[in-house]
């Protein structure tokens, strides 16, 4: 594995051709970039969004171009205030053209996933996120090992048709 930056990461959002798959398998995050807008919402306060045109631009280009983006989101239930701030904003993503699914964590007990959250580009590139129990990104590692890449891409497709569409959603 190979260590790399955020910056060096987000150049893959502009150079895969095909398709890039996310899996999310925490139930908070605590990105420096998220905590003032997560707080906003806590108190209550209306976020405009702002922060995440950028996101949507990438997205929408890659999705005009005839690429694929990809979310699943394997959660525990009943969900985190993390996680229900995430829902309330999730359909901006699905429209810039995001396809995001949610994955209740009782349906995936018996699936093999990795260890950590990754972004998997064109079958060929693994970027893992390892986090530190605050919910900081830590690291960022980079596999092109043909071993990890399948290990991604099952556990992906695996766990991929047992979600629940973003728009149809509803933690209780």
């Amino acid at each position: 594995m190979k260590l790399i930056t955020g910056e060096a990461r987000r150049e893959f959002f502009h150079t895969f051709r095909r398709e890039a798959l996310h899996l999310e398998m925490r139930d908070t995050y605590g990105t420096q970039v998220e905590q003032p807008h997560l707080k906003k919402w806590e108190s209550g306060e209306r976020d405009e969004g702002e922060w995440l045109q950028p996101w949507f631009r990438t997205v929408r280009a890659a999705t005009e171009a005839g690429k694929s983006i990809r979310r699943a989101r394997i959660v525990s239930e009943p969900v985190t205030d993390y996680q229900r701030w995430v829902l309330s904003d999730s359909h901006l993503f699905t429209e810039a053209g995001e396809q995001i699914v949610w994955i209740p964590r009782r349906r995936v007990s018996a699936i093999p996933l990795p260890g950590n959250d990754f972004w998997l580009f064109d079958e060929e590139t693994v970027i893992f996120s390892v986090f530190a129990g605050t919910g900081e990104v830590v690291e960022r590692q980079l596999s092109v090992d043909p071993d990890v890449v399948q290990l991604c891409k099952a556990a992906f497709e695996a766990v991929w048709p047992l979600g629940i569409p973003d728009h149809e959603y509803n933690p209780a």
